[in-house]
């Protein structure tokens, strides 16, 4: 299968061959008696600078997406009028077998992006589509539609990734994963952060702290403007979730990390949840209701595996203990504690127990396994913001998966800019208790992990048994492969955040065997 080259992204692609579809205006559209609609289509610089993207396969549906942006840090560029955009999707990349094709209203009121839901298409396939407006046509991308269900599908790859500090270095990483063999991308958050400029950093943030709607706007275009990003978005189609930098820093429901007041954090909330949902391919269900935004779902693929995508920011608790690096208090074994609230915690449990998936996938956000980073004997110190906050709340999962057995499930995360493997043990203090599960962590693409941690951590490695692997050196996404018998994940890491053209490799492989829960060397 030939890949999208990122260097396509990098031009302006202006081909004058895109069929113009007459359809009913589809996907989403806001009204707006407000504003005209553009009769006259003109740009001062390219609109579709920030490339194209899906998201969220359904066997006969995808979600398309692109922003009209030629000036993609200033606002965008764009006057206040309503654009219409066509679009075409295709069986095939030159775009001859055109299966559905349509128009779509660009809204100020969502900075000129678009979300169309496809529909009707074939399940697990490739596709290709495009958009044009004017005289503009944007690059092409390809997606992928979720196998039938209950049909037996013999193999699935995907690749997942989280944090990238567009100040810390490039995204390297996503040129190497854009190159893959993949049927899906997983973010698990932190896609931009909200920080303003940091001095000797290799590429700067515009502007200070970001807090308004036209601050996030800004900051998702900024590294929208990626082209490595902007490729490993092209070739693939992508599911999302949140983490705390897309609105601040280790936030909790309406608790911010500094000291805003409730009013003052809701509009701040709304604001950054609007820019995520304007800067995502996202179905119109995901549209935020002021500083609210339903985003945990769940995708299928066939009977071979079920993806559970977590918020575990919007509902939580205020981290208890004050959050940071510290030993537990009462409160993180508070039952009333939550990542998730209650309502998501058994659309989950309810889910993994109705599913008839081989592998049943819970993707989200904070690391889920226990880890004690003080290796002293008789001191504990704890990551508060993690599951080790919420003690309860996990015990109720593991238990759940103890008692109910869902078949093979693996916790896939992001967050600690680190890789681990760990065994899902019913007692972590126990190293002879129950596996009753597996979880991935996967390394940032680009944010750092403190230097002075690697050796406390490597030192705690022997009294955290069930943790198997763990590595901070390196930058870098994970692969992972899956058949009806064995799940394979690979830890892929760059050379270098630093270097536009470093070199990728694999740092470790483990592997899942299918009934038999727990990590093993590959």
């Amino acid at each position: 299968m030939e890949l999208i080259n990122p260097n396509f992204l990098a031009t302006h692609c202006k081909r004058r061959n895109f069929l113009l579809g007459a359809g009913l205006i589809t996907g989403l559209v806001v009204a707006s008696q407000w504003h005209p609609v553009m009769a006259q289509t003109r740009f001062s610089g390219y609109p579709f600078s920030l490339g194209v993207a899906s998201g969220d396969p359904l066997p006969d549906s995808v979600v398309l997406w692109t922003r009209l942006a030629p000036d993609p840090v200033n606002g965008g560029g764009m006057s206040r009028v309503n654009v219409p955009v066509q679009w075409q999707i295709a069986r095939d990349e030159n775009m001859t077998q055109v299966v559905q094709k349509g128009t779509v209203l660009a809204t100020p009121e969502l900075a000129h992006s678009v979300h169309v839901d496809v529909r009707g298409l074939e399940p697990d396939r490739w596709y290709w589509y495009q958009f044009k407006v004017g005289n503009e046509v944007s690059p092409k991308g390809r997606t992928r539609t979720a196998a039938a269900p209950h049909s037996s599908i013999q193999k699935f790859n995907f690749a997942f990734a989280s944090c990238q500090d567009w100040q810390n270095g490039f995204y390297t990483a996503y040129k190497h994963m854009a190159e893959e063999d993949l049927d899906l991308v997983v973010h698990l958050g932190d896609y931009i952060y909200e920080y303003g400029p940091r001095s000797g950093a290799p590429r700067q943030h515009i502007g200070p702290e970001i807090l308004t709607l036209s601050d996030y706007r800004n900051r998702y275009a900024l590294y929208r403007t990626d082209v490595n990003l902007q490729a490993a978005h092209a070739n693939f189609p992508w599911t999302f979730t949140w983490d705390d930098h897309e609105v601040d820093n280790n936030y909790a429901n309406f608790i911010p990390e500094d000291n805003q007041s409730r009013q003052a954090f809701e509009r701040r909330r709304a604001n950054a949840y609007q820019a995520y949902y304007e800067h995502m391919p996202l179905r119109l269900s995901s549209l935020p209701k002021q500083s609210s935004m339903l985003l945990y779902r769940r995708l299928t693929f066939g009977d071979l595996a079920e993806f559970n995508v977590l918020d575990t920011r919007q509902y939580r608790t205020d981290q208890p203990c004050n959050d940071g690096l510290k030993p537990r208090c009462d409160a993180a074994l508070d039952s009333k504690a939550t990542m998730t609230g209650a309502r998501q915690e058994n659309w989950l449990l309810r889910g993994l127990d109705q599913s008839k998936a081989r592998w049943n996938v819970i993707a989200q956000q904070t690391m889920l396994g226990q880890f004690d980073f003080d290796a002293r004997p008789g001191v504990e110190l704890f990551n508060i913001d993690q599951w080790d906050g919420y003690v309860a709340a996990r015990n109720r999962l593991l238990k759940f998966l103890e008692q109910r057995k869902p078949s093979n499930p693996v916790v896939i995360t992001g967050d600690i800019h680190s890789s681990w493997v760990h065994d899902l043990k019913t007692d972590f203090s126990n190293p002879l208790s129950l596996t009753v599960g597996t979880e991935f962590v996967g390394t940032s693409i680009t944010s750092d992990f403190p230097t002075s941690f690697i050796a406390p951590v490597q030192n705690a490695l022997r009294d955290n048994p069930h943790t198997k692997f763990f590595d901070a050196a390196y930058r870098g996404y994970v692969r992972c492969q899956l058949t009806r018998e064995l799940w394979q994940t690979d830890y892929r890491v760059v050379s270098s955040i630093l270097e536009e053209n470093a070199s990728v490799s694999t740092l470790a492989s483990f592997v899942v065997e299918n009934g038999q829960p727990g990590a093993k060397t590959a």
